[in-house]
């Protein structure tokens, strides 16, 4: 045995006795994720309604805004205000003179996409309208905007993990890249924040979610719609407060 060939076998073996001393811990973290707005000057919110469409097959504006008020009672110093959401589409039709006709309950949604939207969202910035929104209220923080929740098809590329049994007998996973079509739906909320003493907006954000699904697999739209809120609402709500994002990180021992 050659000396190379020595020592390459006692590197390998000190590797090994060192691997198999380290041990791994998962150590749970928290994460602050600081407030965006200013909101001292504000002791009550107001989730008024949001300008909701895309697809018939939720409600946009009430789902949004029953999360929204939901999750203010409990990740929020503000008190919440009870009211009757505001069908903001209806207030634009009657500005616009546009006419309500048909069955509703069929009827496609005034708003189908960004073009469709860009007809309506003038209101939000309706100083006039806002302020005598919030003279209801007692001037409270006003929370607004527009949400778009569209049906998505795509086709292309996709990860699929596999699972199989390696030699040993282990549970691996092996990636691979494969076509796929898949359809499933895109949230595209607008959250606006206003002054309710002034009218004025104070912030505005946009976000953007899609959660995509095999062609074959059905998907409620309620459901899909409530996962992708999930992911929007660490990001809406640390516009209001500091949020803490919990997780875990692995140290070597």
């Amino acid at each position: 045995m050659t000396a190379k060939t020595v020592a390459a076998a006692v590197s390998f073996a000190i590797g090994l006795t060192t691997a198999g001393c380290m041990s791994f811990v998962e150590v749970p973290v928290e994460t602050p994720i600081h407030a965006k707005l200013d909101v001292t000057p504000f002791q009550r919110v107001l989730v008024a309604g949001f300008l909701g469409g895309g697809t018939k097959a939720i409600d946009a504006n009430a789902e949004t805004s029953r999360l929204l008020r939901s999750q203010l009672r409990t990740k929020s110093s503000l008190k919440v205000i009870d009211a009757d959401i505001l069908q903001l589409v209806n207030e634009m039709d009657k500005r616009r003179q546009t006419p309500v006709t048909g069955d509703t309950a069929t009827d496609e949604p005034r708003i189908k996409n960004e073009k469709d939207l860009e007809g309506y969202e003038s209101l939000l910035t309706d100083t006039d309208y806002w302020k005598k929104v919030g003279a209801e209220y007692q001037g409270p923080l006003i929370i607004t905007g527009s949400v778009l929740f569209t049906e998505v098809a795509k086709s292309g590329m996709v990860s699929k993990a596999r699972p199989y049994t390696d030699q040993f007998g282990r549970q691996q996973l092996d990636e691979r890249r494969e076509f796929a079509n898949q359809k499933g739906f895109a949230l595209a909320p607008k959250f606006v924040f206003i002054d309710g003493r002034t009218g004025a907006q104070l912030y505005s954000e946009t976000f953007h979610e899609e959660a995509l699904y095999s062609e074959t697999q059905n998907t409620p739209a309620l459901s899909a719609y409530f996962e992708l809120m999930d992911k929007l609402l660490p990001g809406f709500l640390s516009t209001l407060s500091t949020q803490r994002i919990r997780g875990t990180r692995t140290l070597i021992k």
